[in-house]
């Protein structure tokens, strides 16, 4: 009964996909109510509402992703346009690659501009003329009929891959009816009811041209609270998809909960931060008290983002999982990650054969990672705090890997990073030692270091160059003609002045300006 219902829906689906790409930018409030009321004598209301949202959800994400390639073709085109205008061997700047190694990788490059400008101007027409291309069931699968011998499939089993996957079997759910949803209803104990289409009614086994599923269906992850929201008749949305690996059939119910108010600021870091910094294969994490300092040790959640997107997206939510349950239990309420974004960065004309530096970056899922962990942190009451991610790996491996690191711990610049995260959530400086203000390198322009207070002992102090290095310090009146310099341990200090060891981490009076003696 499934995979006829989901054959006969799937089908309606595909023909109103068609409908709306036709549509293109045409499309308006008018002709969704007459793609639905054409939709509805074939199904239902209710299915027919589902079917064409859907298709519109598509032709959104398509239109997405063509300015998406837009850009990355438009930056493309930048890089070699001015990379051709230096010339051949000229150095780069500023983290800009410079002219082409030689003529013949200069032709080359030339050649291939032509090509980009030429596919960029294909993809503007079709943008402009809201034209785009979609494919039901996938564009990977459907290309992987044509090699099915690198697919390590045969011809049935693609097929039965193809038919489940343009399977259409969707419902949203409706506040205030019976378990929250009329398409598909799941009862608290598990049994599923469809309601058939208007050509498959003749099929139900219930009343109201309903089929009652022999079998019940059991949510193991937050089961508790979609039994809280079916038993309240609040709206949940279903979706039933198979396996065809596993000749399995599975439900999803989702819904949506209640905007959380953000919390503010001061309030979510007074308990500190857990900041982390996301690379290709882990997650480094450290805990920063309310003053910047790190606490205990660093701590690494491992991720494979090898295989299937279904395999990586698991892999992206245990990692994240572990992330949130270590941040309870180490009593921080926040987390601090990098706003990253490499939407410019993954063009080959910008990193040239660095090949495995732009498969690495491309691998990175930034946008799904932060998405996935905004969503499971408001489950655990921790708030995150994005941050401008410059200079973070560098700026920590430079001033926090090598003080953090001990004869029993070993940090890594990943580990340093991640302090740095944190302190720059809480609005410290990331680097332990500024450069010396102009003036000659003097005091004259504010204090050189942002660890001393501006009343303590200047850079060079005022003590004079002594012009004969035979000459005595001391006078025969037993004056001195210059100052001594200050020495080196607390017991040969004058006693007109404490010294006081400073420690490695900033403390709370130096965070409040207070100038420690």
């Amino acid at each position: 009964m499934l995979r006829l219902v989901g054959a006969h829906l799937g089908s309606l689906a595909s023909r109103d996909l068609k409908t709306r790409c036709a549509d293109g930018l045409q499309h308006c409030m008018d002709r969704w109510a007459a793609r639905k009321q054409g939709l509805t004598g074939a199904s239902s209301s209710r299915w027919a509402g589902a079917i064409t949202k859907a298709s519109h959800e598509q032709w959104g994400l398509a239109r997405r992703g063509q300015a998406a390639c837009i850009r990355r073709l438009e930056a493309g085109v930048a890089t070699i346009e001015r990379r051709l205008a230096l010339p051949v061997g000229a150095p780069g700047v500023k983290r800009e690659p410079g002219g082409y190694r030689s003529r013949h990788e200069w032709f080359a490059k030339s050649r291939r501009l032509g090509v980009l400008q030429d596919r960029l101007a294909a993809v503007r027409a079709d943008r402009d003329a809201g034209r785009v291309r979609v494919v039901r069931g996938g564009r990977r699968l459907l290309n992987a009929r044509h090699h099915l011998d690198a697919a390590e499939l045969t011809e049935p089993q693609w097929r039965a891959k193809w038919e489940s996957a343009r399977m259409f079997l969707s419902a949203d759910g409706e506040s205030g009816k019976p378990h929250g949803n009329e398409t598909i209803r799941i009862d608290p104990d598990g049994q599923v009811r469809i309601k058939l289409p208007a050509p498959l009614a003749y099929l139900a086994n219930a009343p109201q041209g309903r089929y009652v599923l022999a079998c019940t269906v059991t949510f193991r992850h937050r089961g508790d609270q979609w039994a809280a929201r079916v038993a309240a008749n609040q709206a949940v949305a279903y979706r039933i998809h198979h396996d065809v690996t596993r000749d399995r059939w599975y439900v999803t119910a989702s819904w949506q909960n209640l905007v959380v108010p953000a919390s503010p600021l001061p309030v979510a870091l007074a308990g500190g931060v857990v900041g982390v910094d996301m690379n290709a294969d882990h997650l480094a994490a450290w805990r920063l008290d309310a003053h910047g300092n790190p606490v205990g040790g660093p701590c690494r959640f491992s991720y494979d983002l090898s295989g299937t997107a279904a395999h990586r997206d698991a892999q992206v939510r245990h990692a994240l999982t572990r992330l949130l349950r270590w941040t309870r239990r180490s009593g921080a309420k926040a987390i601090a990650v990098e706003d990253l974004d490499f939407a410019d960065c993954k063009t080959r004309e910008r990193h040239g054969r660095r090949k495995w530096f732009r498969q690495l970056i491309s691998g990175m899922p930034t946008g799904r990672l932060r998405a996935r962990l905004v969503s499971m942190a408001v489950e655990h009451g921790i708030t995150i705090v994005a941050v401008d991610p410059a200079y973070t790996s560098q700026w920590g491996a430079e001033h926090w890997q090598k003080p953090l690191t001990s004869t029993t711990r070993r940090v890594s610049r990943h580990d340093a990073a991640s302090v740095a995260i944190g302190r720059r959530a809480h609005g410290y400086p990331i680097r332990r030692r500024t450069a010396p203000p102009p003036h000659d390198q003097s005091d004259r322009a504010g204090h050189r270091t942002v660890q001393a207070g501006p009343s303590g002992r200047m850079r060079e102090g005022s003590r004079p160059p002594a012009k004969d290095h035979a000459h005595d310090a001391r006078s025969r009146a037993g004056t001195r003609t210059r100052d001594p310099s200050v020495p080196n341990t607390v017991r040969d200090t004058r006693s007109d002045r404490n010294r006081a060891q400073l420690s490695l981490l900033l403390t709370e009076q130096e965070r409040c300006g207070i100038p420690i003696p």
